[in-house]
C-alpha cells in the first residue's frame, strides 16, 4: 500500500482515513451547508457511502493519484474534517482539494495548516514541483486561507463547474517548491525533509 504517514502540525494532524471515519465523512458530504462551496453537489447517504469506500481504497491504487486525508486534533484521532490532494497525470503538479472542517471542530480557522502539512508531504515525498488550489469566486473567506497556506493568486477560470444548478467561476492560486520552501515553518521543513527520504509503502 501507498500510505501517507501521520502529518503532525502545531494545531492539528492529518492521517489516512479509517473505517471508523464513515459517519463523520458521510456527515460532510450530505450536509447542505458544508457542501455549498464544494465542486460537487450535496450527496444522499448512499452516494456518500460509495464516496467514502472509494476514498478508503486510495492507498491501494498504483500509481496513487488521490489523497483524501482525515483532519484531526493533535492529540485525538477523531475526524473533524478532510483535506485532499489530486496528483495530475502529467508534469509534477497537484491540486489541493476537499478542505472541509465540521462545525464545532477543535481547530477553527486552521484549514490553511492542513493544506500546508499536505503541501510539505507533496513537495517532499511526492517530489512535486507545483501545487495549486481554487475556490468559487464568491467564497469570500477563502482568499485569506489561500494566502496563509503560501499560495498566490493566478487566474479566474470562468464557469468551471456546475452545482446547485448554477455554473461557477473559480479563482485559482499556486506555488512552486523552491518558493514555498523559503517560507515554510520548521515543522513543515521537518516533514518535507523526512518524507523526501521515505521509501514508498
Amino acid at each position: 500500500m501507498n500510505r501517507v504517514p501521520e502529518l503532525r502540525g502545531d494545531h492539528l494532524k492529518l492521517r489516512e482515513l479509517r473505517a471508523g471515519d464513515h459517519d463523520a465523512f458521510t456527515r460532510i458530504l450530505t450536509h447542505p451547508v458544508l457542501t455549498r462551496y464544494l465542486g460537487i453537489d450535496r450527496m444522499n447517504a448512499d452516494q456518500a457511502h460509495d464516496a467514502f469506500a472509494q476514498s478508503l481504497a486510495q492507498p491501494h491504487t498504483h500509481p496513487r493519484r488521490k489523497y483524501t486525508l482525515a483532519v484531526c486534533p493533535p492529540d485525538d484521532d477523531t475526524l473533524v474534517g478532510t483535506m485532499g490532494l489530486l496528483v495530475e497525470s502529467y508534469g509534477s503538479n497537484a491540486m489541493l482539494t476537499s478542505l472541509v472542517l465540521l462545525p464545532g471542530a477543535s481547530a477553527p480557522g486552521r484549514g490553511h495548516e492542513a493544506g500546508r502539512l499536505l503541501m510539505a508531504y507533496g513537495f517532499g515525498h511526492l517530489g512535486l514541483h507545483r501545487i495549486w488550489a481554487g475556490h468559487r469566486s464568491d467564497h469570500h473567506h477563502m482568499p485569506k486561507v489561500m494566502h496563509a497556506a503560501g499560495l498566490r493568486p493566478e487566474a479566474t477560470l470562468r464557469q468551471l463547474f456546475r452545482t446547485q444548478g448554477i455554473w461557477h467561476d473559480v479563482t485559482t492560486y499556486a506555488t512552486v517548491a523552491p518558493e514555498w520552501k523559503r517560507q515554510a515553518t520548521e515543522t513543515e521543513l521537518a516533514i518535507l525533509d523526512a518524507t523526501q527520504h521515505l521509501e514508498p509503502a
